[in-house]
C-alpha cells in the first residue's frame, strides 16, 4: 500500500449505487482538519470542538472558488450555491475507533454524486483515497485487531449463512486467536528452556525434564490437530458447499432442482438431454448455504453440444463437496446407473430414487447396498424434506456449528496449522529419541512461528498485501 500511518485516508464506506444513507469515512491524524473543509455544523460550532462519539447535524458544502478554509473558521456558513447535502457527522477520537486513530464519519444521503464530491473535497483538503482493506489494515497495525480478527471482518461481510456468520463473529471476538496464542505461548516457554539448556550444556543443568517436555509439546500438538480437524466443515460453513446433481438423462435431476429451490429454475421436458449446461443456484438448509449444481445427463451421445455439457458435468463432479445421485426409481437400474453407483461409492454422496409416485415398490437392486438411498418424488414432493436433512447431515456434523469450540474456516489458517503440526510431530519424535536440544528447538520454533502467522505475531508484507487486497475500498 502507498503511504503510511501518517497519512489521513478517506473512502466511501457503503456499497456503490443509490441508497437512503451513504457514509464517507476519514481516518488518520488530520481527520478532523480535513473533515472541517466540507462539514458545517448546524449548531454553528467548529467540528473540532464537538465531543467524541456523538452525532451532529451538519450541512455539507463545497468551499467557494475551491478555496479551503482553515479549521479555526469552519463555523462560518458558506454561500447557498456551495451546499451539497445535509448529513449527520460523528467524530471518534483515537484510540476509541475501529482503526484506533482519529476517525470522522459523514453520513449523508446515499447518492453516488454527493458521496463522490465529498470524497473529492476531502482529498483536495489533504486526505488521500484509501486502498482496499486499508482501514482494517490500520486496525491491525495499531493493535486494535489481530490478523485472524481482521480476516473475520471480511468473513462477516461475506457470510452467506447464519452458521458462517456465527463462526465469523466468534473469530472477530478473538476466540481463535486466544486458543492459538495459548498454544504458541507454551511453545515459546519450552523453547526458552531448551535453548537455555543448550547454553549451559557443560554445567550439567536440566531446565526442563524430558517427560515435562513431551507433555507440553504433546498438548500443543493436540490443540493444533483439533483445530485442523475442524477446517473442512468450517470451510463449508464459511463458503457454502457445492452439491452436484448427477444421473443419466430424464431421471428428474432438473425437476429435483426446481423442487429444492421451490421455483421453476431449470427447463423440464420429457425429452432426454434437455439440460446441456451447468445450472447453479443456492439454498439455505438450516443455516448452511448449499450451492446446487444441476448437470447434463451422463450418457454416450454424438451431439457436440451435449458432449460439452457432459464434459462440464465431469469437471463439476471433481470439485463437489457432495454428490446427489438421481435415478429413476420407477424402472429397474440400467448399466449406466450401475456404473455411476460404482464410480461414487468411495465419494461422499446421497442416492435418491425419483418418481416414487410412479413406482409400485422401492427398488431393491443389490447395486444399491452400501449407499444412502432415499425414495422421493420430485413431482409431488414426497421424501424431499428427508433428502434435505440427509444433505445437511453429510456436510456438517450434528451440532458442529453450535459447539462452543473454535472452528477454522480460512485456508491460510489451515495451512499454518498443518505446518505447525508437522513441526511439532518432528519435535516430539526428537525429544522421545533423546536428540540434541538444538534439533528440538528448530522444530519447536518453526511450529511457534507457523502459529504466529495466524494471529499476525509473525507476518510479512506479502501476506498482509494478499489478505487486505481482498477487502473492498472503505473497509
Amino acid at each position: 500500500m502507498h503511504g503510511g500511518l501518517e497519512d489521513t485516508i478517506c473512502a466511501i464506506a457503503t456499497p456503490a449505487g443509490e441508497g437512503g444513507i451513504g457514509i464517507v469515512r476519514l481516518s488518520g491524524p488530520q481527520a478532523l482538519v480535513v473533515a472541517s473543509q466540507v462539514v458545517r455544523l448546524r449548531s454553528g460550532h467548529p467540528l473540532s470542538s464537538v465531543s467524541s462519539h456523538s452525532l451532529h447535524l451538519a450541512d455539507l458544502v463545497i468551499p467557494a472558488s475551491g478555496k479551503r478554509e482553515e479549521a479555526r473558521v469552519v463555523h462560518k456558513r458558506p454561500p447557498v450555491s456551495g451546499l451539497l447535502d445535509e448529513a449527520l457527522v460523528v467524530y471518534m477520537k483515537a484510540p476509541r475507533s475501529f482503526t484506533a486513530e482519529d476517525v470522522v464519519e459523514i453520513q449523508s444521503h446515499g447518492g453516488a454524486l454527493v458521496l463522490g464530491m465529498v470524497c473529492t473535497v476531502c482529498i483536495e483538503s489533504g486526505a488521500r483515497m484509501a486502498e482496499p482493506g486499508e482501514f482494517t489494515k490500520r486496525a491491525f497495525l495499531n493493535g486494535r485487531l489481530d490478523l485472524s480478527q481482521a480476516e473475520a471482518v471480511l468473513d462477516t461481510i461475506r457470510a452467506t449463512s447464519s452458521a458462517g456468520l456465527n463462526i465469523a463473529q466468534r473469530q472477530l471476538r478473538g476466540d481463535l486467536a486466544r486458543e492459538v496464542e495459548q498454544a504458541r505461548t507454551s511453545l515459546l516457554t519450552v523453547l526458552a528452556h531448551v535453548e537455555a539448556g543448550i547454553d549451559f550444556v557443560g554445567e550439567d543443568i536440566s531446565f526442563l525434564q524430558r517427560d515435562e517436555l513431551v507433555r507440553i509439546v504433546g498438548a500443543a500438538c493436540a490443540v493444533v490437530q483439533k483445530l485442523e480437524a475442524t477446517a473442512q466443515e468450517g470451510r463449508i460453513l464459511r463458503e457454502g458447499a457445492r452439491v452436484v446433481i448427477l444421473g443419466r438423462p430424464n431421471v428428474g435431476k432438473s425437476s429435483l432442482l426446481n423442487r429444492l429451490l421451490r421455483e421453476e429454475r431449470a427447463i423440464v421436458t420429457a425429452i432426454p438431454g434437455t439440460t446441456r449446461d451447468v445450472i447453479e443456484e443456492s439454498i439455505d438448509l438450516d443455516g448452511v448455504m448449499i450451492r446446487l449444481i444441476d448437470t447434463a445427463g451422463l450418457r454416450e451421445t454424438e451431439d457436440i453440444v451435449e458432449q460439452e455439457g457432459i464434459k462440464r458435468t465431469r469437471a463439476a463432479q471433481d470439485e463437489a463437496d457432495l454428490l446427489l445421485v438421481v435415478m429413476d426409481g420407477s424402472v429397474p437400474l440400467t448399466s449406466d446407473d450401475r456404473e455411476l453407483l460404482s464410480a461414487v461409492r468411495n465419494l461422499k454422496h446421497v442416492v435418491v430414487l425419483n418418481k416414487a409416485d410412479l413406482a409400485d415398490t422401492v427398488e431393491t437392486d443389490s447395486a444399491l447396498v452400501g449407499h444412502r438411498v432415499y425414495a422421493i418424488s420430485a413431482k409431488t414432493g414426497l421424501g424431499v424434506e428427508m433428502v434435505k436433512s440427509a444433505l445437511r447431515a453429510q456436510l456438517v456434523s450434528r451440532g458442529f456449528e453450535a459447539a462452543e469450540s473454535v472452528t477454522v474456516t480460512n485456508v491460510r489458517h489451515r495451512d499454518a496449522l498443518r505446518r505447525a503440526g508437522e513441526s511439532l510431530g518432528q519435535a516430539l519424535e526428537s525429544v522421545q529419541c533423546g536428540m540434541a536440544g538444538e534439533l528440538v528447538s528448530i522444530d519447536v520454533r518453526a511450529a511457534a512461528d507457523a502459529l504466529g502467522e495466524i494471529t499476525g505475531a509473525i507476518t510479512t508484507d506479502e501476506i498482509l498485501g494478499r489478505i487486505f487486497s481482498e477487502f473492498c475500498i472503505g473497509k
